[in-house]
């Protein structure tokens, strides 16, 4: 496959690694964090001002009609900064689900509240929730932002509904979260009123796939980050007279750094385009974009702090918010064995 930026995705990418470069600083990501971990000004900006959260949805739903490719360019944007935005769960899960398997009411309810970005969405999956009727039982621990949002997008696998956060039923407890930048929250449903999504399957399925690419995207764009300014260190920190970027050893860390990278660039884009064309290879592609993406950031991340020395081992220094983010983001909708497991599965059937 031969890929290639058109003129407007290159526009778009150039736009949102302005955006991001200029507002979503270390300095207001770590105000963000001592809060709910949403820096409130860049998010309005980002959906009101620069336009850009209907990116991957349709027309017909609010969005802005582009594709997963588009997702992709800004989720990796944001994914070079470490934003501190509620983007995965309440536009790339939630927006997802209810464009593609909401009723024409839902949508024409919830979208443009969260594309405005007025209204922040949840995701709560859970597998063992006990649904009587519109009335839910059951909750997880790991909700994206879900201290901060106004609804949940609530699945068991099979099935889909809208429960709003301040519905009776409805128990929200902040969680200390390894990532501050993506708080976490623990959701309990006690008999809480629920408003079933009329297609579910294509609700589950447009918001996982988008869910992957956007996970994927955002590790990408978090790796590149991480070599680019390792690259910057090397250049600048002198040990014997020399640039530390001048010693062999340091050389071939980044080689080996820049090679990952690029390897998960090709997967990303690669899911992007397959989703977007409706490609046979696409479920495998989401699982190869999974693995690659969010495994190479971890391993970046590592070797960002490593090869800072003594400095990147300090909380000051901003290695950590990658480093914390790309360990949050390995276990995401299954780490890389499992859907490397998956791959081989799909590839080997039984012989897997």
């Amino acid at each position: 496959m031969e890929f290639a930026f058109t003129d407007e995705q290159q526009m778009i990418a150039e736009t949102a690694r302005a955006f991001f470069t200029e507002h979503a600083t270390s300095a207001r990501t770590r105000q963000a964090m001592a809060g709910d971990g949403i820096d409130r000004a860049l998010w309005r900006a980002f959906c009101q001002e620069l336009g850009l959260s209907g990116i991957g949805l349709p027309e017909s739903a609010g969005g802005a009609g582009l594709g997963m490719v588009e997702l992709a360019i800004v989720a990796e944007a944001a994914g070079a900064q470490v934003a501190a935005l509620p983007m995965l769960g309440s536009l790339v899960q939630a927006g997802q689900a209810i464009a593609a398997g909401g009723s024409d009411a839902q949508r024409t309810t919830w979208l443009p509240a969260l594309l405005s970005g007025d209204q922040i969405a949840g995701h709560l999956a859970d597998g063992t929730l006990n649904a009587a009727g519109d009335r839910l039982t059951g909750g997880s621990r790991f909700v994206t932002h879900g201290a901060s949002a106004d609804l949940f997008l609530v699945t068991d696998g099979q099935r889909a509904w809208i429960v709003r956060a301040d519905a009776p039923g409805v128990a929200v407890t902040a969680q200390t979260s390894m990532d501050q930048t993506r708080p976490m929250a623990h959701i309990v449903l006690t008999d809480a009123p629920g408003e079933a999504l009329p297609d579910p399957a294509a609700a589950l399925i447009a918001a996982h796939r988008a869910a992957c690419i956007a996970i994927a995207a955002e590790a990408l764009g978090g790796a590149q980050a991480c070599l680019d300014r390792t690259v910057a260190y090397a250049q600048e920190r002198v040990q014997f007279g020399r640039q530390i970027g001048s010693f062999q050893a340091y050389k071939h860390r980044l080689a080996d750094m820049m090679i990952e990278i690029e390897q998960a660039r090709s997967a990303v884009y690669w899911v992007a385009c397959a989703v977007d064309e409706g490609a046979d290879d696409a479920p495998l592609a989401i699982h190869a974009a999974k693995s690659f993406g969010a495994d190479t950031y971890f391993r970046c991340a590592g070797d960002m702090i490593q090869l800072h020395g003594g400095i990147g081992f300090t909380w000051e220094h901003d290695a950590h918010l990658f480093f914390k983010r790309a360990r949050s983001l390995q276990t995401m909708l299954g780490n890389g064995n499992g859907h490397r497991e998956a791959i081989a599965t799909m590839i080997l059937g039984e012989a897997a």
